[in-house]
């Protein structure tokens, strides 16, 4: 085949495979027209062989029960097909100890690289695999050098904030995600932003955490209603605490949007359908999903990656309205 082409084996390999830069080439389209007309067809168990290669990604997210996660891994996994790559899951129930266990099993199936869900502010489990080399990318949490894929944070929850302001809201709560989690603390940020930019104090007493769960969003609601003066509306930084949130609401006989305005984030399929549709911030799950595979195999093959944010999207819906 080489002979044939005119090329080196190696350019030959780098040609018909598809997570090398070089494949995207008109060079390499040629030498695969040549491939196809003499009907050769590389033996890839031989290729990954000699590559020490599997063509496989690890992916780590924190549990598959969340709807993010399960809709961010069924794009990774849809994104590194197309580019040849087949990808096994595991979950770390955000537990560093389950991350480092879970990921240390990926890496013994000799998977290629990492895509971790599951970055911390601390550095953890991100931190070894940069002191090892390992190749991996963070997607929607960031975490220092470490390559990622993930939504523009900070303007997303200055825009779900600003929608509330701009109906008119002056009391304005957070239920706020855990600490060790980027996006959480980039949500909180734009919020404070917004309320800062409209002469709103910030009050301590008005922000909650959460575990990004149902339950944790629940909870917190609960704490809100009880508030002297109540909040007027609530900006959820998931949408599964905005949906626990809802609960809350509706057991203490207060109705949406009649008695508290209410936004979540990242627009998941559940929202549009809910009794009361929920206003949410729309996260670009496909364009991240697809720029982390091809960032990894960047990684993988040995050329450069860096950082890439995308902008998230306000979805108004009927959960929130001017403020009375």
């Amino acid at each position: 085949m080489a002979r044939t082409a005119g090329v080196s084996r190696s350019t030959v390999s780098r040609a018909l495979n598809r997570g090398h830069r070089f494949y995207r080439s008109p060079s390499a389209a040629r030498i695969r027209e040549v491939a196809d007309t003499i009907g050769y067809a590389p033996n890839p168990v031989a290729s990954n062989l000699r590559r020490q290669q599997t063509n496989t990604i690890g992916v780590l997210v924190p549990r598959l029960t969340d709807t993010v996660m399960a809709m961010l891994y069924e794009e990774i996994a849809t994104a590194g097909l197309k580019r040849g790559y087949h990808t096994v899951v595991a979950t770390t129930h955000d537990d560093p100890t389950r991350e480092r266990e879970s990921g240390d099993v990926l890496l013994q199936r000799r998977v290629d690289g990492l895509i971790l869900t599951t970055a911390r502010t601390d550095g953890g489990f991100c931190q070894d695999l940069a002191d090892k080399g390992v190749a991996h990318v963070l997607a929607l949490r960031a975490y220092a050098g470490s390559p990622a894929a993930l939504g523009d944070d900070h303007l997303g929850g200055y825009l779900a904030t600003r929608h509330l302001i701009d109906l008119g809201h002056r009391r304005i709560a957070l239920i706020a995600g855990p600490a060790y989690a980027s996006s959480a603390l980039g949500r909180r940020a734009g919020y404070e932003d917004a309320l800062r930019e409209a002469g709103i104090p910030v009050d301590e007493a008005s922000i909650l955490p959460s575990s990004f769960s149902m339950e944790s969003g629940e909870d917190a609601g609960r704490h809100l209603l009880d508030l002297a003066p109540r909040p007027t509306a609530v900006f959820a930084v998931n949408d599964n605490t905005a949906v626990g949130l809802l609960s809350a609401v509706q057991r203490a006989g207060l109705r949406i949007p009649d008695d508290l305005s209410v936004v979540g984030y990242n627009d998941i399929p559940l929202t549009a359908r809910l009794p009361v549709p929920l206003t949410t911030v729309r996260v670009p799950f496909d364009a991240i999903a697809t720029t982390a595979v091809d960032q990894l195999i960047d990684l993988i093959t040995g050329a450069p990656t860096e950082t890439r944010t995308f902008a998230p999207t306000l979805i108004p819906r009927r959960s929130t309205a001017r403020a009375a």
